[in-house]
């Protein structure tokens, strides 16, 4: 008997089937996030990271193309299991050259994404880019108090949502479309509510027209505060709770964008009982929001654990975001992927019923234990499993790719 028929039995004596599992988990897309690859440099080059946004490290080989940036792609998509979408930014388009205004970007400047995405399989989701320009340079976008520059940023946010309803619809699956504005003060403000009532006008004016859901879904995000941005932000969690429970959008909690004491794990649940879905920007903030490469930490394994026991599965929408620029790039998108799938699959395969008659019975201390428990059950073995079955390494037998990878082309740019 092999080590995966060792630990289905190991499962099975508490009541769980690892096949269901397995199905399950393979049925959850995750959303990667292209800007690991680059540094969130785009294509544009005319200004620099700014927004609150900082990326550190110079390990060498960061993709300075499409081309290059789809390769290193390529490469992260064979190593991690699972369904998986591209998330791109509006500073990705592909213009042959030629300077477009943000506010003029259209469905063309992205058809190789789309092209890529459809010969992947993948969906894509999308965002627009209000950071790293000139007309940002001052905090501000689409709350800034000078009309012209707040309905730059409309116009191209606008712009953004159809590009976004296009790709929706071309590859017949709903593009997820995050709004973030780094908008807030770096000191101390007289008056918060003009730029929320700024806010929250540009906003209607962005989802003024409607589009059908199955093309695109929209979703909005907080923050807590930014570099340049400390004293006060803006877009708000409750500015942006209020606006997606009164709009009918999507709620983005990004794990770094609370206090440090807080996470998004305690706020699924809560969120769900008023919004039809939700999306999650999945991060690792050390600090201050780092944007660090996620780990299988606690509060990832929590996130996982919220999603699947109350059955979250279709109206939680899972997008990667963190940039580290001081190690392998492509390696930080498998370590990061990998992880993710793999607390959806812990998840998946805790004793649920045996959990929760604990717990309805008042018996804590055998809730307890067997939490406890399942951290010694032999996941490795099923994890291993669910690789092998989807094509991809298990174990640590993926790093070799990185490696060759590494050899055959980063170190050649």
């Amino acid at each position: 008997m092999g080590a995966f028929e060792l630990a289905e039995e190991a499962y099975a004596a508490l009541g769980v089937d690892v096949e269901s599992a397995l199905a399950r988990v393979d049925r959850i897309p995750v959303s990667i996030h292209c800007w690991q690859g680059d540094d969130v440099n785009g294509f544009e080059n005319n200004s620099a990271l700014d927004g609150g946004i900082a990326v550190t490290g110079h390990h060498p080989g960061r993709a300075r193309n499409a081309d290059e940036l789809r390769a290193d792609l390529d490469t992260a998509w064979k190593l991690i299991p699972g369904p998986k979408r591209l998330n791109v930014h509006a500073i990705y388009a592909e213009t042959n050259g030629r300077k477009v205004s943000r506010d003029e970007l259209g469905i063309e400047h992205f058809s190789r994404w789309i092209d890529w995405a459809r010969a992947n399989g993948s969906g894509l989701d999308f965002n627009p880019t209000c950071f790293s320009h000139p007309l940002a340079s001052d905090g501000f976008t689409v709350s800034n108090a000078d009309a012209g520059i707040r309905d730059f940023w409309i116009r191209h946010c606008i712009a953004c949502r159809e590009i976004a309803a296009g790709m929706g619809k071309t590859l017949g699956t709903p593009c997820v479309t995050n709004y973030w504005f780094p908008d807030g003060f770096k000191d101390t403000p007289f008056d918060r509510l003009a730029a929320r009532e700024r806010l929250r006008d540009a906003l209607d004016r962005i989802f003024a027209e409607a589009i059908p859901r199955e093309y695109n879904l929209d979703a909005v995000e907080s923050k807590l505060f930014g570099i340049g941005a400390e004293s006060c932000t803006v877009g708000s969690h409750e500015f942006y709770m209020g606006y997606a429970v009164s709009r009918g959008k999507l709620l983005c909690l990004d794990a770094g964008h609370f206090h440090p004491t807080e996470v998004i794990s305690d706020k699924i649940s809560s969120c769900l009982l008023f919004l039809d879905e939700i999306l999650l920007h999945v991060s690792r903030g050390v600090r201050w929001d780092s944007d660090h490469v996620v780990t299988l930490s606690d509060e990832l394994l929590a996130i996982a654990q919220e999603i699947i026991r109350h059955d979250y599965d279709r109206r939680v929408h899972i997008g990667l975001d963190y940039f580290d620029g001081s190690i392998d790039r492509i390696a930080a998108w498998a370590v990061g992927g990998r992880n993710m799938r793999k607390a959806l699959l812990l998840a998946a395969l805790e004793p649920a019923s045996l959990l929760a008659a604990a717990e309805n019975a008042g018996d804590n201390a055998r809730r307890l234990a067997l939490l406890e428990e399942c951290r010694t059950l032999p996941f490795a073995a099923v994890w291993n499993e669910y690789c092998r079955r989807c094509g991809v390494p298990g174990a640590f037998d993926w790093y070799a790719e990185i490696e060759r990878y590494q050899k055959d082309v980063i170190s050649k740019r």
